[in-house]
């Protein structure tokens, strides 16, 4: 699976250019994150057609100063709703030597998703899957 990451000048209004550039395009958000830091703000979105959202997406950051998308892979874990699961997942992955560069959760009423950018996509894939944990990429 792919994320895109946009890098953007922590101002007012970068949520809504990338916002209304995908919306514009008839490109859907399945899941986003976003903050910001000091001067500098990190969206971080999964859409419905990743190649149409990043076309859409680099010509938007064309237009505007300080903007850089890159396309990179995650991992969507499913796991029960409840106290532990977050420390279970992530005590697995980082017994295999893997820092975890990102991660949200998307919850519904059963359930949590935990999206995940690990630095060794391959090896924390392995190391869930080793350990029974069902993985999506």
């Amino acid at each position: 699976m792919k994320e895109i990451t946009i890098l953007t000048p922590n101002k007012v209004g970068a949520l809504t250019d990338v916002a209304e550039a995908l919306g514009n395009s008839g490109i859907n958000i399945e899941s986003i994150s976003a903050q910001g830091f000091r001067d500098m703000g990190v969206i971080r979105i999964i859409t419905s057609d990743e190649k149409s959202a990043m076309h859409v997406l680099t010509k938007m950051a064309a237009t505007k100063e300080g903007y850089e998308i890159k396309l990179g892979d995650v991992m969507i874990v499913t796991m029960p709703d409840k106290p532990g699961e977050l420390a279970r997942i992530s005590k697995k992955i980082s017994k295999a030597g893997i820092n975890i560069e990102c991660l949200y959760l998307i919850k519904s009423d059963h359930e949590v998703q935990v999206v995940i950018k690990p630095e060794k996509m391959e090896d924390a894939v392995a190391a869930l899957r080793k350990n029974g944990v069902n993985v999506k990429i």
